[in-house]
């Protein structure tokens, strides 16, 4: 596959959120991304899937895919895998780790599967296997095609670098970043978090509204390919100047601890400059001074942390202090149970899809304007 020659780009996806990602692909300047269950489909060469790693909020993992052929029996997919050109993408000196899934195909065993494209691997480019390697091939069989796909993400996307604290029932920043573009952000007016827990997304929020790349500050298993040009990869990443912000990033919270981590992460995200963080109760929140903008918050939902009975008086303190003290400025609230986004008394637009998170199925409550 020469570096000129455009190949298929998937993004990975949040489940739920794929349009939200195709979006915001089109947005940052990408080819033709198409939405489809679980990911996200776009053209590009090697330049394009270092961007993805570096600029994308909301995808998951950046996979490049490579090249196929058809393969009926196990016998011509090790024939096969022997003459395809890995050399243009993989280094000798790099340990690779090979996975295979199977559907609908007559070579259905994914582990034999494997291993005949490990062994080609192996002994025809000298490719050391191991189950640690930091370069994930994947195979996927399906109708007798063998496509082959490569990791060029490395560890998942939301970990950008620069959060060691969390706090339990963390939301990933790739989450949070769709959910704030769900809610029409843009990066254009503050953002308040009332129960900002580790502070993803008052975070989020103040990097989008200051142009810091996501992936700023981590590596990604692209630079150990073949295909890897430092120089370009360089010039690309290279930091933007950040813009102005005329307005601050706001996040309470009543556990201390909560708002320390919070600072702690805001300092290594290169934000604390325009994000701050209280220790308060949701009745001592106030309206900060300046625009009106976007509440954004992530409540305890019963199933996320046990019994969701004593939550109703919670959300029903929170809408109403939103209701008296923020007339002018939207709302989101993403929460597991409907039950509760009611007891908040808040005008709420008709609800998206589900999406997963930690294992539930959660909605994202908008209202469908600013509060009056």
């Amino acid at each position: 596959m020469p570096d000129h020659a455009p190949f298929d780009i998937y993004l990975v996806a949040p489940p739920g959120l794929e349009p939200a990602l195709a979006a915001e692909a089109a947005e940052k300047g990408f080819a033709d991304p198409v939405p489809s269950m679980g990911g996200v489909t776009l053209r590009g060469g090697w330049p394009e899937v270092w961007r993805a790693n570096l600029e994308l909020r909301g995808a998951t993992k950046v996979l490049a895919r490579i090249g196929s052929f058809r393969a009926l029996h196990l016998a011509q997919l090790d024939k096969r895998a022997r003459k395809f050109p890995w050399g243009d993408i993989l280094r000798p000196d790099q340990p690779v780790k090979v996975e295979a899934t199977c559907k609908g195909s007559r070579i259905y065993h994914a582990g034999a599967a494997a291993q005949r494209i490990e062994t080609a691997l192996r002994e025809e480019l000298g490719v050391p296997i191991a189950d640690d390697a930091g370069i994930r091939l994947l195979a996927r069989i399906e109708d007798d095609l063998c496509t082959f796909s490569v990791d060029a993400s490395g560890e998942l996307l939301h970990k950008r670098g620069h959060k060691e604290a969390v706090n339990k029932a963390p939301m990933r920043e790739t989450l949070a970043a769709l959910v704030l573009r769900e809610c029409g952000y843009t990066g254009a007016e503050p953002v308040l978090d009332p129960m900002c827990g580790s502070g993803t997304f008052v975070i989020e929020a103040a990097e989008i509204a200051l142009g810091l790349p996501p992936g700023r500050s981590r590596s990604f298993a692209f630079e150990r390919l073949a295909t890897f040009d430092p120089a370009a990869w360089d010039r690309l990443r290279r930091p933007p100047a950040p813009r102005p912000v005329p307005f601050r990033f706001l996040g309470s919270d009543r556990d201390s601890g909560a708002v320390a981590m919070s600072r702690a992460n805001a300092g290594r995200a290169g934000v604390a400059g325009v994000a701050e963080f209280l220790c308060q109760p949701i009745s001592d929140l106030r309206r900060p001074e300046g625009p009106p903008g976007l509440v954004i918050v992530n409540p305890p939902y019963g199933t996320r942390i046990g019994n969701k009975k004593p939550l109703f008086g919670l959300y029903a303190a929170l809408g109403e202090v939103l209701r008296e003290r923020f007339a002018g400025w939207r709302v989101g609230l993403v929460t597991s149970e409907p039950s509760l986004a009611r007891a908040t008394g808040l005008p709420f637009a008709p609800l998206g899809p589900a999406v997963a998170h930690g294992g539930l199925s959660v909605h994202l409550h908008r209202t469908p304007g600013p509060l009056r």
